[in-house]
């Protein structure tokens, strides 16, 4: 069976800055894989990358067995890719559940009961059902992470991008979300996952690609990964459980 996604000899630059050299990598049905760099090691551009919001100078992208490089964002985004961003963006002045009906209309096609229905089972499911008719304005950044999630799942990915999710959250709303992610990827989701809070990445992931300069450097069980010359010389010697 083929890879759900493949990526081969990705390439991007801006001029002297590179964000992709050359990266290779399969990413199995199913799977839960984490991305670790050092801040501007080109991890959210690889996200972009194969969302289709920037192209490849050189390289390929294949999603379920199709060629996606030339595709758009909007059919890769129906053909079963979705994302949440480092930087929450919600419709501010939208309540909870319209922004995730987006996601459901937009991305996966429903409408009418069926669109509806969806969206009230993800907001369930990613803990916002309390708070779906209060404008995403007035959220809390816990919130508006899971509201990023959900709008995400609302659109019934095979394969969803997680950016930073856990960014900025206390301990115990860190806790809650990784829980609500196990739950996703439990559901038959594919995750791959950009985190600096490595902690979080561990207690879901199965597989660590790290990538520094646009370059991938190391892949492979996480704790092997985490205990590699590589991975601690980019961290100068920090403990990744710290």
């Amino acid at each position: 069976m083929p890879a759900l996604l493949s990526v081969s000899g990705l390439a991007k630059s801006f001029g002297a800055v590179v964000v992709a050299d050359d990266t290779s990598f399969d990413i199995d049905e199913g799977a839960a894989v984490g991305i670790l760099g050092p801040n501007g090691a080109g991890k959210t551009s690889l996200f972009n990358l194969i969302t289709g919001a920037l192209k490849p100078d050189a390289g390929r992208i294949a999603f379920a067995g199709h060629d996606i490089t030339a595709a758009s964002a909007a059919a890769r985004c129906k053909a079963g890719i979705a994302r949440s961003f480092q930087v929450p963006q919600p419709f501010g002045g939208m309540t909870v559940f319209e922004n995730a009906l987006v996601g459901a209309t937009q991305g996966a096609g429903l409408r009418g009961h069926d669109a509806q229905a969806h969206v009230l089972a993800v907001l369930d499911d990613t803990g916002l059902m309390h708070k779906a008719n209060v404008r995403a304005a007035t959220l809390t950044l816990l919130e508006r992470k899971r509201l990023e999630m959900a709008r995400a799942l609302a659109a019934r990915p095979k394969l969803l991008l997680l950016d930073e999710i856990a960014g900025g959250l206390t301990e115990s709303e860190c806790g809650a979300l990784i829980e609500t992610i196990r739950r996703v990827h439990g559901s038959g989701t594919t995750i791959v996952w950009i985190e600096h809070v490595v902690h979080a990445l561990l207690a879901v992931v199965e597989r660590l690609i790290v990538i520094d300069f646009g370059k991938k450097i190391a892949e492979g069980a996480p704790r092997t990964i985490m205990d590699s010359a590589e991975v601690k010389e980019i961290y100068h010697g920090v403990d990744p459980d710290a």
